[in-house]
């Protein structure tokens, strides 16, 4: 399970990583109570929020994919994590001296988008240049688990601080936290570093990432599946607030608590994803379905004590999806294409949250369960409209994305061809490996 930490440089990211993570999260539960605090609990503030903050990744993802193609991807690292511990200690400082607006949240908010939307197609593509394609897939768990972990740890940790002494001090512990990674990224022994070939500076790379995947059906159908999930159905980080607050009757703890237990969720099937080495279509949709099912009746808890219950079957469901999806793309997708397909896939992923984000928002406004109820309803729907259509073209009842090695060698067998039905990533790939990437 933890194969990859025996290496120097990723141990080193991985310690940094933790950390920092935990900053993260700190400062998201933090940030959205703070604008609740500034608003008189308005969700509709909170939705522009965290539109402002994902506004960005629709206009800057896939140039940071192309930045991973083209650049010393450590360094640009660096600059960038340094970048937003800065956008957090601006805001702790304004908090913390009493002298924050509800504006000034809005600008870091979209200045801290900025630079997310940069670093995570880059930072991801970084994750193979230290662990190399045998321990990728291992890496890229491990990053999902601490990603999750820290959202089990950090939520716990600001909800009991921000009733202590103010959100402001967490927007300062998490600028502290950055510390970590930017040293780990710094002390990294440059020459164990299995670089890939920088691409060449030239016109329309941005374009033939998009048309790489235009022709990519598996790649096409992850990431609409992604697309509408990830934008209706997991705004938690919004909806639980509200759930927290004006449905519950909460303080910062109940929605810290909230937080946690879907982390717990969510790291039991990263977990669970570590033992997985390939991605299968049925686990993708079925995950999704299961998801929007779960959603749907955590929305109908009628206490908060049974709906975070509930956040921890919707968190496993959740991670599995996810997990599913990323490793699918990644598999898939060839190495010099690597940093434009992610920066694709981080568009999706998160670009979708200026219209969920409103969205959620003025339904938060017209009761406070219907946020997380309808998105659940939607991913049901698109889940299970995909499933009816792959099943139609044989891709569930006859999986092309992996089979057994007996069950394949019978086939080619059988055929009289002697080529086995390979899955379909290896199949694209020519057979090269496991090409993967935080989850």
């Amino acid at each position: 399970m933890f194969g990859s930490l025996g290496i120097y440089n990723y141990r080193l990211y991985a310690s940094g990583q933790i950390i920092s993570l935990i900053g993260v999260w700190m400062q998201r539960v933090a940030q959205d109570w703070l604008v609740l605090e500034l608003t008189n609990g308005s969700p509709v503030a909170l939705g522009i929020a965290a539109s402002l903050q994902f506004l960005p990744v629709l206009l800057l993802s896939m140039w940071g994919g192309v930045l991973a193609d083209r650049s010393d991807k450590r360094k640009l690292l660096l600059w960038l994590e340094s970048a937003l511990g800065i956008c957090a200690l601006a805001l702790g400082l304004l908090d913390v001296t009493g002298v924050v607006e509800l504006w000034h949240v809005f600008v870091l908010c979209f200045l801290l988008g900025c630079f997310s939307a940069v670093e995570t197609p880059v930072r991801q593509s970084f994750v193979v240049e230290m662990v190399g394609r045998d321990s990728l897939t291992n890496a890229v768990a491990i990053n999902s688990m601490m990603f999750n972990l820290a959202r089990i740890v950090g939520p716990a940790i600001a909800g009991v601080t921000i009733v202590a002494i103010g959100t402001g001090w967490v927007f300062l512990a998490n600028a502290i936290s950055f510390v970590g990674v930017v040293l780990g990224i710094y002390l990294m022994r440059t020459s164990q570093l299995l670089r890939a070939d920088p691409v060449p500076r030239e016109k329309g790379q941005l374009l033939s990432g998009l048309r790489y995947v235009r022709h990519r059906p598996d790649l096409l159908t992850v990431m609409l599946l992604v697309f509408f999930i990830a934008t209706f159905g997991m705004n938690f980080y919004m909806t639980l607030a509200i759930l927290a607050r004006n449905v519950f009757g909460g303080d910062a703890d109940a929605y810290g608590l909230l937080s946690t237990l879907i982390a717990v969720g969510t790291f039991a099937g990263a977990t669970w994803a570590t033992r997985r080495r390939t991605p299968r279509m049925s686990v993708f949709i079925g995950s999704g379905v299961l998801f929007g099912l779960l959603e749907i009746i955590s929305g109908m808890m009628p206490t908060m004590l049974l709906t975070g219950l509930m956040m921890i079957p919707v968190g496993i469901a959740m991670m599995t999806f996810n997990s599913t999806a990323n490793a699918t793309v990644q598999l898939a997708v060839e190495p010099e294409m690597r940093g434009r397909v992610m920066g694709i896939y981080m568009l999706v992923f998160l670009g979708g949250n200026p219209i969920g984000g409103p969205l959620m928002g003025w339904l938060g406004e017209i009761n406070g369960r219907a946020p997380i109820i309808v998105g659940g309803i939607v991913s049901v729907v698109v889940t299970a409209t995909a499933w009816i259509i792959l099943v139609r073209r044989g891709d569930i009842a006859r999986p092309r994305w992996r089979k057994r090695p007996s069950e394949a060698k019978a086939e080619g067998e059988a055929r009289g061809d002697g080529e086995a039905e390979l899955p379909l990533a290896k199949k694209r790939t020519g057979g090269v490996g496991p090409v993967t990437s935080r989850g």
